[in-house]
Order: structure tokens, then C-alpha cells, then sequence
């Protein structure tokens, strides 16, 4: 349930700078909010096969990338004004997709550096892959070296809002629960030491 509450938030931090005019920070939780739903995609069970595993997580996948193609066709309708062209998102979902198997795989047993690792690894490889796109597909850069040099010099301060945007809810995602169990296991050590002795 959690990790579709986080998939919400993430859907949210796309959808609603637009209704505020404040699109240009390009900060959302999506990158982070992949890395945790894919965390939570589960594990096998005893008395599971590993077909029925493999079948309900591929569902849950694809529940998940379902929501976001929804978030892209609202957001080029009717925030851009575009018309939807499904061969222009393909690399994102496939990015999607691949983010959440990422978390699946990296993120099941959290720690520090493999939430650095998801975190730089979700943000660098969508700079990579959609600058190139951008690149290989449109008409804004020559279809040289220099052009493509341009295409990602150009979308290099998305790419640090992207990061910081990313290692923000990550962090706050996988830190939090850590950090409120210290806490309450602080709290229930001092509760213990202030019972008086028998």
C-alpha cells in the first residue's frame, strides 16, 4: 500500500507545479518514488511459485507504468498542449520500468551506499537516455558530436534538479522509517531504565 501512496506523490510532483506555474525547478519525486515502489515490489514466498512471483510482479510493474504513461498523456495534452505521440515516450517507460526493477533489485535491503548507488544510477541514466533521444529524434541539435555535446551541456542544470530532487526523496523514503525506529527504540530503552527495580 505504501509504495502506491509513494507512486501518488510521485504522479503528483509531475502534475501540480503546472497548476501552480512553477514547472522550471523541475524537481519531482518520481526517480526516488521508482527506486521505493520497486524496493517494495516484494519477495517470493514459501508456498509461492516463482512463476506466480514472477506473474504478480510483473503486474504490479505494470500497474505502475500504466499511472505514469496516464501522467504523460494529461501532461502533453492538456499542461503542453501537444498532440501524444506513443513512439516519443517508449524510452521513458522502458527507463521507468528499468528504475523499478533497479529497486527491486538494489533496494530491498536497504543501506546508505546502495541508496547513493540507486539514486545517482535512476538520475545519470535518464540524463543519458533522453538527452540522446532528444538528440537522435528532434530537430533542435545537429546530428553531430558537438550536437549531441550541446543536447547534454544544455540539460545539465536539469540534470543536477533532477539529482537533488531524486537523492531528496530517496533519502527521505528509506531514511525516515530508519530514522523513527532509532527513535523509538531510544524511547523504549529510556521507558525501560526509568521502570524501578523489583
Amino acid at each position: 500500500m505504501a509504495a502506491y501512496l509513494v507512486l501518488l506523490l510521485a504522479v503528483l510532483s509531475r502534475i501540480l507545479p503546472h497548476a501552480f506555474h512553477a514547472v522550471s525547478w523541475n524537481f519531482t519525486a518520481l526517480g526516488g518514488g521508482l527506486l521505493f515502489f520497486g524496493s517494495r515490489l516484494g519477495t517470493s514466498q514459501p508456498g509461492v511459485s516463482e512463476r506466480a512471483f514472477a506473474w504478480r510482479t510483473a503486474a504490479k510493474l505494470a500497474s505502475a507504468v500504466a499511472v505514469l504513461m496516464a501522467t504523460d498523456y494529461y501532461l502533453t495534452v492538456y499542461a503542453y498542449q501537444f498532440p501524444f505521440r506513443v513512439r516519443g515516450y517508449l524510452v521513458t517507460w522502458v527507463w521507468e520500468a528499468a528504475v523499478c526493477l533497479l529497486g527491486m533489485k538494489l533496494l530491498r535491503k536497504p543501506t546508505v551506499l546502495r541508496v547513493i548507488a540507486g539514486v545517482l544510477a535512476s538520475a545519470t541514466s535518464f540524463f543519458l537516455l533522453s538527452n540522446f533521444v532528444v538528440w537522435a529524434g528532434g530537430a533542435m541539435y545537429p546530428r553531430t558530436l558537438a550536437g549531441l555535446g550541446a543536447c547534454y551541456v544544455a540539460a545539465v542544470p536539469f540534470y543536477g534538479n533532477d539529482l537533488v530532487s531524486t537523492a531528496f526523496t530517496a533519502g527521505a523514503l528509506f531514511g525516515l522509517p530508519v530514522l523513527a525506529a532509532k527513535i523509538v527504540e531510544t524511547l523504549h530503552a529510556a521507558h525501560h531504565d526509568d521502570l524501578p527495580m523489583a
